[in-house]
């Protein structure tokens, strides 16, 4: 069966999520269904070896009637500018959703950093900055790290747009820095964390298998980088057992559990983890159907399918990544008494921190590591309560409808009122 690309796809849950948001003017769902503005850049580098390529670089900004457009830079080779427009809107409904002032946006540049020194990424990353120039900025355009760049991309983001813009406090340009470049404690794993509280809220409310806590649930997580990881350690601190691990090479299964700090440092001297002692290696086609109680994608869009979704044995699926179930796979978990925790509610503890990290640069101030956890678990729960409490609502005012009963069609629909409102409110101008 084919899958409908992730664009398409945030296009058809936009569209189904609209039916169920009351007093949406008409014509307003064409203007939140588009970018903002969509930038695209090509720009020469020159390369070690004296040579000279260009790169194509994108930067959407999809909304910002909440606030500036927050979202990541991702480095790949196959970045196409209606996958950065995919993701901004994803961002736009992300950070309405779990109540931060931000906007949506993202951004890119199609190269692959496996393929290049760090010199010519800090050329590439400058010379993209440049290029963009003002259309990014501490109060319009904020960006942060995503798939292949880190705190050190940031760091180049920064010192670039300090050196274009001099005299100003220019740290807000940009969050995911290194701390002692005015970075948030935390931040790093702040995905992985907010994933943990938000699944830890959801069965504080209605449990998974009896379980009301994490204490004893067989966790499979597929995805084993900062995200993964981090949700990995967090959960295993809570009492969970991690029976699968997987990454872009393979996957490991072992029902008694595995030890994330010992399968981070196998991973790390061997590159992979599969081979690891005491497990067993697994595809991660089966991982994704492997016996647990909560599995967790952190990998890539459109794991969970059509094809596989029946299939899945999990009770609940916590989306750490964007876009890992397809609309189709919604349906057909829901016909199994699967609950999924969207994408947009499960993995907003990266933007929540950066918000945090806004807001330590604009008051030049740095909070602790435990204040930062506190205010992200604070946010976290909020949301998934209010979003539990909305899908209640959907479902008594429409019982036999299946979309109504998903808890991305209550997240979405909450997200979308409460931009469409902030839109009617300010007015339509001019």
């Amino acid at each position: 069966m084919t899958t409908p690309s992730p664009h398409k796809q945030g296009l058809l849950r936009v569209l189904d999520a609209s039916r169920y948001v009351t007093d949406f003017k008409k014509g307003l769902l064409a203007h939140l269904a588009n970018p903002r503005r969509a930038i695209t850049v090509c720009f020469p580098v020159e390369m070690d070896d004296g040579s000279v390529r260009s790169f194509f670089g994108y930067r959407v900004l999809h909304n910002n009637v909440l606030g500036p457009g927050k979202g990541g830079i991702r480095y790949h080779p196959d970045l196409t500018l209606e996958e950065v427009s995919s993701l901004a809107a994803l961002m736009t409904w992300k950070c309405a959703l779990i109540g931060v002032p931000f906007g949506g946006a993202k951004g890119g540049v199609v190269c692959d950093t496996k393929q290049l020194s760090e010199g010519e990424l800090r050329r590439i990353t400058r010379r993209f900055i440049a290029e963009l120039g003002d259309n990014i900025g501490p109060h319009t355009d904020i960006p942060a790290p995503d798939m292949y760049t880190n705190a050190q991309t940031m760091a180049w983001i920064y010192d670039t747009y300090d050196a274009m813009h001099p005299g100003r406090n220019n740290r807000p340009v940009v969050t995911g820095k290194p701390v002692d470049q005015g970075g948030s404690l935390g931040r790093q794993d702040a995905t992985g964390r907010g994933v943990v509280f938000a699944t830890e809220h959801y069965l504080g409310i209605r449990g998974v298998n009896g379980h009301r806590s994490l204490q004893g649930l067989r966790v499979a997580i597929q995805g084993f980088g900062n995200v993964g990881s981090a949700a990995a350690k967090a959960l295993v601190e809570r009492g969970a057992v991690i029976v699968a691990l997987g990454d872009s090479q393979g996957a490991i299964h072992a029902p008694e559990g595995i030890d994330p700090a010992q399968a981070m440092a196998f991973k790390q001297r061997n590159g992979r983890l599969c081979g690891m002692p005491g497990t067993t290696n697994i595809s991660n086609a089966e991982l994704i159907t492997a016996d647990c109680d909560i599995l967790i994608p952190a990998a890539t869009a459109s794991q969970v399918h059509a094809d596989n979704a029946p299939d899945v044995r999990a009770r609940l699926v916590v989306e750490a990544a964007n876009d890992p179930v397809t609309p189709q796979a919604d349906l057909i978990l829901h016909q199994h008494g699967i609950t999924v925790l969207p994408d947009i509610l499960a993995n907003a503890g990266g933007v929540c921190v950066s918000y945090f990290e806004w807001v330590q640069n604009i008051q030049n101030e740095q909070w602790t590591e435990d204040e930062v956890l506190h205010k992200l678990r604070e946010r976290m729960s909020r949301a998934v309560g209010q979003v539990l409490r909305h899908s209640e609502a959907l479902q008594n005012d429409h019982p036999d409808d299946a979309h109504a009963a998903l808890l991305r069609t209550a997240a979405l629909a909450l997200a979308m009122e409460r931009v469409s409102c902030a839109v009617l409110e300010r007015g339509i101008w001019p």
